[in-house]
């Protein structure tokens, strides 16, 4: 399997360097998930990174790598999204429907 150094930005990895195994596509894994034991014996916390694109080329424009970028949120990932799926809610998002009736 080859691996690549990918660095890691913020949140306690901040400025690591790890080896991540690449996919069949050559490309690190979208979310990288960083299982943190509890002192007390506890549940483990996760820590969650995200790939994002190092720089791009100047000539090119193709991304000369990836990075991992932290997720404070630390959602369980987006999953797949298939072009007939609903968006996900937005919890600040007003509700979709018809606009308030000002008459009453």
């Amino acid at each position: 399997m080859k691996s690549e150094d990918t660095p890691f930005e913020g949140g306690p990895m901040d400025g690591r360097v790890l080896p991540v195994l690449l996919g069949i596509t050559g490309h690190p894994p979208k979310t990288y998930r960083i299982p943190v034991p509890a002192p007390d014996g506890g549940a483990p916390t996760v820590l969650v990174y995200r790939r994002v694109p190092r720089g791009r080329g100047s000539r090119t424009g193709l991304t000369r790598g990836w990075k991992y970028l932290y997720d404070p949120t630390g959602r369980a990932g987006d999953g797949r999204r298939w072009p007939w799926s609903k968006p996900a809610p937005d919890p600040d998002a007003t509700p979709q429907g018809k606009p308030d009736d000002a008459n009453g």
